[in-house]
C-alpha cells in the first residue's frame, strides 16, 4: 500500500461506450447535473438527481445494482461517485460526461 493510496478514487471510470453496454446489461445511469442541463440533453434511461440534493436522496438508489454516474464533463460525477462509494454503493464514473457521450454518437433525448 502506497503512502498516497488514500488519494486514489474508490471507484472505477468507464467510457460512455462501456457505460452503454452496462446499462443494457442492467446498470442504472444517474445524471447529477442540474435540471436545466438535463432537459437540454440526456441519455435515454438516465435518472436525474442533481449533485446538490444527492445526499438527501440516497434512498432512491439501488444498492444491488451498479450505478453509472454522469454529468456534463466528468467533474461532478467524480464527486458523486466518491460520495456514493463511501456510502457502499457499487458505483462507476462515466468519463467525459455527456460531452463524451454525444461525441461517441450514443443516443440522447431532450425534455
Amino acid at each position: 500500500m502506497g503512502l498516497f493510496d488514500f488519494l486514489k478514487p474508490k471507484f472505477a471510470s468507464v467510457t460512455p461506450q462501456v457505460a452503454q453496454e452496462r446499462i443494457e446489461a442492467g446498470a442504472m445511469l444517474l445524471d447529477v447535473r442540474e435540471s436545466v442541463e438535463y432537459r437540454s440533453v440526456h441519455a435515454p434511461s438516465a435518472k436525474l438527481i442533481s449533485l446538490g440534493v444527492l445526499p438527501s436522496r440516497l434512498k432512491e438508489l439501488p444498492k444491488e445494482r451498479e450505478i453509472l454516474v454522469i454529468c456534463n464533463s466528468g467533474g461532478r460525477s467524480s464527486q458523486a461517485s466518491a460520495m456514493l462509494a463511501k456510502e457502499g454503493f457499487n458505483v462507476t464514473n462515466v468519463s467525459g460526461g455527456m460531452v463524451a457521450w454525444q461525441r461517441a454518437g450514443l443516443r440522447t433525448v431532450k425534455k
